[in-house]
């Protein structure tokens, strides 16, 4: 099994978790959580079993040491998780509606993940690794741009395989304007990108065939596109279809998205090479299915670290859902 390195935030979710009136107001209820994107799925990948590395940074402060202490406490390396002395660390505020899902409320002005510089991304951090994950969240500011690019260097220079998950949150770019030539240009450098079907629409801007062509023109290798409860596509340069993915009940959707890529980096890093699935059409369709019990999984709890599944249940629910599939490579 090889390291995976995680980049990116780890914040506090302040998850809604019910509802009081009060002298007729309508009072919230929040639990802290801990979570961030990144995070997420270092902790998916960790509770699957994988050899989960987060490279990110938290303020010095009583957030910041819990999810550092959250982090470990899941069987995530934090040997290469900094602490900012004065910056706080990110807060968001999750929001669900009647149906679990969810909005954001994000406190990141000025914020610890947001001060990591290129200058503290060491190289050894990357020797050893066959993977490296991050999201669009650390693209929404010139200093965060150029060091989620020294990242990237990094990377490459070690030879390791790039998986960028969109994960699109307007609310944290300036005036909510997201740069699409510019999260564009992040896709055409990683090998596996993982796309919300909105995600997908909004960044191919009409030409979907001309932008997928555009995609394996650059580095990409593998297209993933998830839609909820609906069906998932998957796009190689051999093979186009699609899987009906795994059914649980929705409690909240925090992390469904990160337990299904955190799923895909493990099977990436322990059962399978990226080449051996592409070129491997039944193998990716298991991959895809297996992946979507991890999210099935974690839509069905509260929470983002809490919610993600050991490797023991999502075997059992791919093994109840997806038993024709089983030959694989499983």
């Amino acid at each position: 099994m090889s390291k995976v390195i995680c980049y990116g935030e780890a914040l506090i979710d302040f998850l809604q978790i019910n509802q009081h009136n009060q002298e007729g107001v309508n009072l919230s209820d929040y639990r802290q959580f801990p979570g961030g994107a990144p995070a997420n799925a270092a902790v998916a990948l960790a509770k699957l079993g994988g050899k989960s590395h987060f490279v990110g940074q938290v303020g010095n402060d009583q957030f910041g040491h819990f999810l550092i202490n959250s982090l470990r406490h899941y069987g995530v390396n934090t040997d290469c998780t900094l602490i900012h002395k004065s910056a706080p660390t990110p807060l968001a505020f999750v929001h669900l509606d009647a149906h679990g899902e969810r909005s954001f409320t994000f406190m990141r002005k000025g914020s610890a993940d947001l001060k990591l510089r290129p200058d503290d991304i060491k190289s050894q951090w990357f020797t050893h690794a066959s993977l490296m994950h991050f999201c669009s969240n650390t693209l929404t500011e010139k200093s965060a741009i150029d060091t989620t690019q020294a990242v990237l260097e990094h990377a490459n220079e070690n030879n390791l395989t790039i998986c960028f998950d969109v994960n699109l949150r307007a609310n944290l770019w300036q005036n909510s304007a997201l740069n699409i030539p510019l999260i564009n240009e992040f896709v055409k450098k990683a090998h596996v990108v993982k796309f919300a079907r909105e995600e997908f629409e909004l960044l191919y801007q009409n030409e979907a065939e001309d932008y997928i062509n555009k995609c394996f023109n650059g580095n990409c290798e593998l297209l993933l596109i998830t839609g909820g409860g609906d069906d998932i596509e998957y796009i190689t340069k051999h093979c186009r279809g699609s899987i009906s993915p795994a059914k649980a009940k929705v409690v909240d959707t925090t992390a469904g998205g990160d337990g299904f890529i955190g799923a895909i980096l493990y099977l990436l890093s322990d059962r399978i090479s990226l080449s051996e699935l592409t070129d491997n059409e039944n193998a990716l369709k298991s991959a895809v299915a297996f992946a979507s019990c991890a999210g099935a999984l974690a839509v069905s709890r509260q929470g983002a670290f809490p919610a993600l599944p050991s490797l023991n249940e999502v075997n059992t629910l791919f093994n109840q859902q997806f038993s024709a599939l089983t030959g694989a490579f499983f």
